[in-house]
């Protein structure tokens, strides 16, 4: 049974205490008292446990204790064992007497020193629910740390599935460039373009931080798959002045590139260019972009929301520490971004 082992829950938990704070109550009425009156008694007492239990556990503690009202959870705590160890006393007294009292026999008398017995006795099951709340926590914790490792391993299993597909799509890329290389070698190097591409998306993305080649690289065979779509090509200048061995955030240039394509080309016309520049100064990285701007641009109105969301991740990344402008004029756009090289 789930209850008997180590995934049981803590409501299973407790009610697997309760069973056996139940059973050990009946077993030691029953041979003096019999089984009604054994049963009778264990009930009642099992239930004032619980309300004694509960009640600071789940209404006292949390309410007054957490919320570092001392003196008035001593006062409540101290009111509440009274009274319910009142109500306990007669009330268990009162029935015992309807009940199984002998008739030619008067009933017994409900005393202040049964009542008093009994709120000492109930003092006794409050201090055993701090006990009772720490293994309930405990259970708790660990109930929720045994469900993070499934979670983690499940997450792991699905990222190792994620994983298959993009790896055997790579392979069969690799193949399909081999054969094209045979018949067509422009067509295999871009073949060998989008694989590069799909690796960058697969294994560079997910990362804090890239090498700047691995980024230069991926922005070049953007370029040349764009490239392909453009009727009278484009010529592209991009200018590179800087160690290739610094690191950057992935992803973090490709936002101009791609707006450039999607904005700034005239598929139509023979006259493209694009400029890019890429150096290095005094620890900053420097990253410009030129083009021209056709007559009749492509979605006009969603014109922007890359930059918008650029903007956005670069005040995550380095706060005020970054510059990134863009300037529009009737005839070129261009974008000027310097980050930090840390």
């Amino acid at each position: 049974m789930k209850l008997f082992t180590d995934k049981a829950t803590p409501v299973q938990l407790q009610w697997l205490v309760w069973g056996i704070i139940f059973v050990i109550n009946f077993l030691s009425y029953i041979p003096v008292d019999g089984f009604q009156e054994a049963a009778f008694y264990t009930f009642f007492n099992t239930l004032f446990y619980a309300i004694i239990i509960y009640g600071n556990i789940n209404f006292l503690h949390p309410r007054y204790y957490q919320t570092k009202q001392i003196p008035l959870y001593i006062f409540l705590s101290i009111a509440f064992l009274i009274g319910i160890g009142a109500i306990r006393g007669y009330l268990v007294q009162f029935l015992s007497n309807k009940l199984f009292s002998n008739p030619a026999m008067p009933p017994n008398p409900i005393s202040l020193q049964t009542i008093i017995y009994v709120i000492l006795a109930s003092t006794v099951v409050f201090i055993l629910s701090f006990v009772f709340r720490i293994a309930l926590a405990y259970f708790a914790l660990k109930r929720q740390a045994e469900r993070m490792l499934e979670q983690k391993s499940v997450a792991e299993l699905n990222l190792l599935k994620s994983q298959v597909q993009p790896h055997f799509l790579f392979n069969t890329l690799n193949n399909i460039y081999y054969e094209a290389f045979r018949e067509s070698p422009r067509t295999a190097l871009l073949i060998g373009r989008l694989s590069e591409i799909m690796r960058y998306f697969v294994d560079e993305s997910p990362k804090e931080k890239v090498a700047l080649g691995t980024e230069i690289q991926f922005l070049e065979n953007y370029i040349a798959l764009e490239k392909i779509r453009i009727r009278h090509g484009v010529t592209v200048i991009f200018e590179k002045d800087l160690d290739s061995d610094y690191k950057i955030p992935p992803m973090l240039l490709m936002t101009f590139v791609e707006n450039i394509f999607k904005h700034g080309i005239d598929r139509s016309g023979s006259d493209n260019k694009i400029v890019l520049s890429l150096k290095e100064q005094n620890g900053y990285l420097l990253f410009q972009t030129e083009n021209p701007l056709p007559a009749r641009q492509p979605n006009p109105a969603k014109e922007g929301s890359g930059i918008k969301n650029l903007q956005k991740r670069l005040n995550l990344l380095y706060g005020d520490d970054f510059e990134l402008t863009v300037i529009r004029s009737e005839q070129f756009f261009c974008a000027y971004l310097k980050i930090p090289l840390i």
